[in-house]
């Protein structure tokens, strides 16, 4: 049996042997999906192909993902990596279309259509989704990764580590490789350890990291079914490119931990509570890269709940695509530590940055906690040094641009929230798509304020929010230093 070491090296030495060729900038990397899968993971709305710029045409596999909540839909997904840039062709397979787009608009991709056949071009790795006539709810997500250059080699699955033959990863070792193939089973990881799962590994079971720490997940495969991540009590954690279809809640849930990266995260859910990325009570925490796509919120930042106690601090979230069907794109603060004997201590969430985000949708049907971005302070959560800026908003089926209050009620709440302060909106634009209400900020009390909030270069239809203003913003009581810039 190899060795990974062994693995490793000769892979550096054939890498010495290629031709100039196969070195060239533009390389592609399509991923076999496991066999046991071709018929009940398929979904045949699209015929997809993608080749290197004048090379030779690859077949991928177009998986089914699940949709809203509201009313579950089949979508499509494909994955593969690649350096330089690749031409992708998609089929539709069932009636003919007028259109095609592809989103984020941002990206300025556009497609061609040639003989029913929409061919675009990618200049580097993107997460996108490719919709005919509007068509959302049954699109195709095109999810794409540079090569790994540190990924050992699919040979992995010739040996023991390969769940296909019959035998479980080591967890007791440094490095644990998942090969191709179907894998199941408990999956705990240890402290200095570093997981490898291979593009064409299909995983039915989640990784647990509970009370670790110098842990790295790098992954080009594929979680189906399940919620992937507990990261709880642990320190010094990365997670690295895993997709995500089908879980039956919540993508990732990070549970009083620090230092984590979440990195190049791609998930489509479609489960009730199907929350994203979320946290509780963690501290330096930094997402990036990311497309997330849920039936709840996108990502969420919380404190206390349940038997979890804490506060949260410097959160990055950069350059990622969120897209919920139901619920917010971004939701901070609505759980926290009413104060009580046991735990007298009320919570803090601060410094907290969100920058270059496209949200492509958003649907929430309850009135008051309606907002594509939202911080709603309860529980006497103070929400505090918070900066939302170049964000792109494209459409909200229902629902606020943003909505900043106090929140209090009893369905989530046992008090309202101590305050919200210092929070900058800067460069954030929404088309106008849809049908928005007002954003709104208000407090609720003179002891429960939203103070010092700055709206710099906010538009909405290209139009600039100057102050309250009617189907724009509301602004209510207990709201103080709101200014515009």
């Amino acid at each position: 049996m190899l060795t990974y070491l062994t693995r490793r090296l000769a892979c550096a030495s054939l890498a010495l042997l290629l031709p100039a060729a196969a070195l060239a900038a533009d390389r592609l990397q399509v991923f076999p999906f496991p066999q046991p899968l071709r018929y009940s993971h398929h979904n045949d709305d699209f015929t997809v192909r993608v080749r290197t710029p004048g090379g030779v045409w690859q077949d991928l596999y177009e998986y089914r993902a699940k949709v809203d909540l509201d009313k579950q839909q089949d979508a499509s997904m494909v994955y593969f990596n690649f350096d330089g840039a690749v031409e992708v062709a998609v089929q539709k397979n069932n009636g003919n279309f007028a259109k095609v787009a592809v989103r984020p608009a941002g990206r300025g991709i556009k497609p061609v259509v040639r003989d029913g056949i929409a061919y675009f071009t990618m200049q580097r790795p993107e997460n996108l989704s490719v919709e005919f006539d509007d068509d959302r709810l049954h699109n195709l997500h095109v999810f794409t990764h540079a090569i790994r250059k540190d990924m050992p080699a699919q040979q992995a699955a010739l040996d023991s580590y390969s769940i296909t033959q019959g035998k479980m990863p080591d967890f007791t070792q440094p490095v644990v490789v998942f090969g191709p193939g179907i894998h199941s089973g408990e999956f705990r990881l240890r402290s200095n350890s570093t997981v490898y799962i291979d593009g064409s590994a299909f995983l039915k079971s989640p990784l647990l990291i509970d009370g670790v720490e110098n842990v790295k997940v790098i992954s080009d495969g594929v979680f189906d079914g399940v919620d992937m991540v507990a990261i709880r009590n642990s320190k010094n954690v990365s997670i690295d490119g895993p997709i995500f279809i089908n879980q039956p809640h919540g993508t990732m849930r990070c549970i009083t931990s620090q230092d984590i990266e979440e990195k190049s995260i791609r998930s489509i859910g479609a489960g009730q509570w199907s929350d994203g990325l979320g946290h509780f009570a963690c501290e330096r925490v930094r997402i990036s890269d990311s497309f997330i796509r849920t039936s709840d919120d996108c990502i969420t930042l919380y404190n206390h709940r349940w038997d979890i106690w804490g506060n949260t601090r410097d959160v990055t979230v950069t350059d990622s695509t969120l897209w919920a069907d139901v619920a917010h794109a971004v939701m901070i603060g609505i759980h926290g530590n009413t104060p009580t004997p046991a735990h007298p201590e009320p919570e803090v969430l601060e410094r907290i940055r969100f920058s270059n985000i496209d949200i492509l949708e958003h649907d929430e049907d309850e009135p008051e906690y309606e907002g594509a971005i939202g911080i709603m302070a309860g529980d006497d959560n103070l929400v505090r040094d918070v900066v939302f800026e170049d964000i792109r908003v494209d459409r909200i089926e229902e629902g606020k641009l943003f909505n900043l209050h106090i929140a209090y009620t009893p369905k989530y709440n046992t008090s309202p929230g101590r305050g919200i302060e210092n929070v900058t909106l800067r460069n954030i634009s929404y088309t106008g798509k849809g049908s928005p209400s007002a954003s709104v900020i208000y407090g609720y009390d003179p002891g429960r304020q939203v103070r010092n909030i700055v709206i710099d270069n906010v538009t909405v239809a290209g139009k600039r929010l100057t102050g309250a203003a009617p189907n724009l913003l509301d602004i209510g009581p207990h709201a103080s230093g709101v200014t515009f810039r």
